[in-house]
């Protein structure tokens, strides 16, 4: 129930969905958080981010377009967000906002908790904001044989040239130890739904594979 003193999360997206909305306020009543989260979309970023500084919103979540103009209104970045200067959460307290990365942090986490042999070679496919976050918390944990599979030849031969990696148009013909798709092959409701993200001889061979999609919970390439 929904009183005085609830809190407002918010999030600010270019097309805004209902996935968020409903897994947001699923967590908060599981928990029993007194927080309601509603999504926004807007054409002026510099006094949406200036709003939520002047309304008290404990926090929000940003996506595409926002993730890098709203780095220029926000008061501090936490190194997640330093290290590829992308803000996917924008923290509230008290009138100062800090942006966070969460993808990057939840990257890094798992490659942390699972203790990754960082000698070991890693094919990353996918060159957007969260392939990004990907292959920047695999250079900061110490990877150096990594490889790049993006299509968007600029796209990839950019950020190949940043992290000091390298670039490829598809996956195919190497034998990697660990597998990352940051793609939409496999995601619930797209195109290529039940299209696999890599060849069933690169899953064979593989150690590890990162299957960074939101739904379904098993994608093709974890059967």
């Amino acid at each position: 129930m929904i009183d005085r003193d609830t809190r407002l999360c918010m999030s600010l997206a270019g097309r805004p969905g209902n996935f968020g909305t409903r897994f947001h306020n699923y967590l908060y009543e599981k928990l029993g958080l007194n927080y309601i989260y509603k999504a926004f979309t807007t054409q002026d970023i510099a006094a949406a981010v200036n709003g939520v500084r002047a309304l008290g919103i404990r926090g929000c979540a940003v996506s595409m377009p926002f993730k890098e103009s709203c780095i220029a209104y926000l008061d501090a970045l936490d190194p997640s967000a330093k290290a590829i200067d992308s803000v996917n959460t924008i923290v509230n307290d008290d009138g100062r906002l800090t942006g966070l990365n969460t993808d990057y942090i939840a990257v890094k986490s798992l490659i942390d908790s699972y203790q990754l042999d960082s000698s070991a070679k890693v094919m990353i496919q996918g060159s957007g904001g969260m392939g990004k976050a990907v292959i920047a918390a695999f250079r900061d944990a110490g990877f150096h044989d990594v490889i790049i599979a993006a299509r968007h030849r600029e796209r990839g031969l950019a950020l190949a040239k940043q992290y000091g990696f390298q670039w490829q148009p598809r996956p195919e013909g190497i034998a990697a130890d660990i597998l990352v798709n940051v793609t939409p092959l496999g995601m619930a409701g797209g195109a290529e739904s039940e299209t696999l993200a890599f060849s069933p001889t690169m899953v064979e061979r593989a150690d590890v594979i990162f299957d960074v999609v939101a739904l379904p919970p098993e994608t093709p390439v974890s059967y």
